[in-house]
């Protein structure tokens, strides 16, 4: 009997060895964060002033792929999440923008809007959203068609940012309601809130943040990597005359009937930190044998960044208060699920361009091209030459012409778009304009083309997109506050190139130098999660995650 005994514990123990060390084996749990405006560098612009068990860690321990990029334009929020989640572009997965102008409506329209839907959990109209626009099945919908007992939650701020990783079959995607400063979901999921998130919404807590004040989680003169604080580049908070520490939240929230200020504070990524992982205890993610998946994305860093700009103390601030949250994530994941059962990835849906005025005081190449001058200044032309401002809107550098009149009137399609390219090439700051012939043509030899046919859709895009040089941004037209804040959507690597970190399960540590695509994360979730790729993934597996 001792011997049988001592050989079964011998094979036990050998199974357990090849259960833990068998890369076959799938995680039973996957976090996907997705920080809103990370510029690459900062994982290494703000590394001393991490601590050891954030992004320090995850850096340590975990694969970095040091030169991920998008390979598209526009590279906006909506977009960014989809392509993460879909494996894909979209030209294929139909978000081509945070919004876009709708022919049929005469007006932009958000990119995740469902009028079909109702909000849960508040009476506005935060809640009437879905992803009714999503063309293309997410790695989360995979997961959900081939394991139904597994779950996918998944939660924000913003509510594409939750909505769009947590796909069509989600469990639960929930996002921030600004009238009531509570978490909400659409009827598009369920019909009711579980009684987990209404006991979070009870605490009140984004009502309890906006009484403090944010300074420095340093003393000030310690953010070397920064510039100065009170900035002529940077946007001045409601009452606040200086954009400047500290932000005394209880005196400029004064008045307000809304939580729009609480978003820009670094207490709003505390509160979706503690949201996610309420959700990861509540829905008991991740202890079953059916893999499950956790979509986290902190808007706050972009909506921080557009005000102040990447070289800003207060984005230093965000990014040093956030690796405390991710800090809180890892203890939580491996006291509860366990290292060696769960799988992470860390990446951003878009970087940002320095505030251009910024640029051009520095001698710099920057500036700023004017949407409504181009668009007078091209409908006048139009008049004159067919009798008609062919122009409907200009948007996400994207020309709408007014198809129904051009066909209506018999006008040349082709002839009416030469005209503005010819006009467009005399306006500084313009570098490229793709007509729809180029748009749908078969010319692969132009980079800049390739990127914009990849953010492509006949009926959701411009007739004709432009590109903007290097360092400029696109504004409606000139005002006093043009030169403050900044923002994003181009083509270049200020833009597209972002972290991307792997942690947990199986995943050595190590760096990638070679060029990843952001649909690449997708491509290489599958064979993690043992699932077929999902139907429109055109990214490749980052086959180093499992040598």
């Amino acid at each position: 009997m001792k011997h049988r005994f001592f050989i079964f514990m011998a094979i036990f123990s050998l199974n357990q060895i090849i259960a833990q060390e068998n890369p076959i084996s799938k995680p039973k749990l996957v976090v996907g964060i997705v920080v809103d405006q990370m510029c690459y560098d900062y994982l290494y612009r703000f590394n001393s002033k991490f601590g050891e068990n954030g992004f320090k860690k995850l850096m340590k321990n975990g694969t970095i792929c040091e030169n991920t990029q998008y390979n598209y334009v526009p590279t906006f929020t909506g977009p960014g999440h989809a392509s993460i989640y879909t494996g894909t572009t979209p030209s294929n997965h139909g978000i081509i923008a945070n919004d876009w102008y709708d022919r049929t409506l005469k007006k932009d329209k958000n990119c995740v809007s469902d009028t079909s839907v109702k909000s849960v959990g508040t009476t506005s109209k935060e809640g009437k959203t879905s992803p009714i626009n999503l063309k293309s099945n997410t790695i989360t919908d995979q997961l959900k068609l081939t394991h139904a007992q597994s779950k996918v939650i998944s939660v924000s701020i913003k509510d594409r940012s939750a909505i769009l990783p947590g796909g069509h079959l989600s469990d639960g995607s929930y996002w921030f309601d600004y009238q009531t400063g509570n978490f909400i979901t659409s009827t598009f999921y369920r019909e009711n809130l579980p009684t987990w998130v209404e006991d979070f919404n009870k605490e009140k807590q984004a009502s309890n943040y906006l009484m403090q004040t944010w300074n420095t989680l340093l003393q000030i003169k310690q953010y070397t990597e920064s510039g100065e604080d009170n900035s002529p580049y940077e946007v001045k908070l409601a009452s606040k005359k200086t954009p400047e520490f500290p932000y005394n939240f209880k005196e400029l929230n004064k008045g307000a009937t809304n939580f729009d200020l609480f978003t820009i504070t670094p207490f709003a990524n505390t509160f979706l930190a503690d949201f996610a992982l309420k959700a990861l205890k509540s829905e008991k993610l991740g202890e079953d044998e059916f893999s499950d998946i956790l979509a986290i994305s902190f808007s706050t860093p972009d909506i921080v960044g557009h005000a102040f700009g990447p070289y800003s103390i207060e984005i230093e601030d965000i990014y040093l208060r956030l690796d405390l949250e991710i800090e809180k994530i890892l203890t939580e994941l491996e006291k509860t699920i366990g290292k060696d059962n769960f799988v992470l990835f860390l990446t951003a849906d878009h970087a940002v361009v320095p505030v251009p005025q910024y640029l051009v005081d520095k001698k710099l190449p920057g500036g700023y091209v004017f949407m409504t001058e181009i668009q007078d200044d091209l409908n006048k032309e139009l008049t004159l030459k067919f009798g008609f401002p062919l122009v409907e809107e200009i948007t996400n550098d994207n020309i709408y012409l007014d198809r129904k009149t051009i066909l209506e009137k018999k006008i040349n399609s082709k002839k009416v778009q030469a005209v503005i390219k010819g006009i467009l090439q005399t306006k500084k700051g313009i570098k490229k304009i793709y007509t729809e012939e180029d748009l749908n043509s078969d010319n692969f030899s132009d980079e800049w083309l390739k990127m914009v046919k990849k953010g492509y859709l006949y009926h959701e895009s411009g007739d004709l997109i432009f590109l903007l040089e290097p360092g400029y941004l696109p504004k409606s037209k000139l005002s006093e506050t043009t030169h403050l804040g900044t923002s994003h959507g181009s083509a270049f690597n200020y833009d597209t190139q972002v972290p991307l970190i792997w942690y947990g399960k199986n995943i050595p540590a190590q760096s990638i130098f070679r060029g990843i695509n952001i649909t690449d994360i997708t491509a290489t979730l599958a064979p993690i999660l043992k699932l077929q790729r999902p139907n429109a993934t055109t990214g490749e597996v980052i086959l180093e995650l499992f040598k």
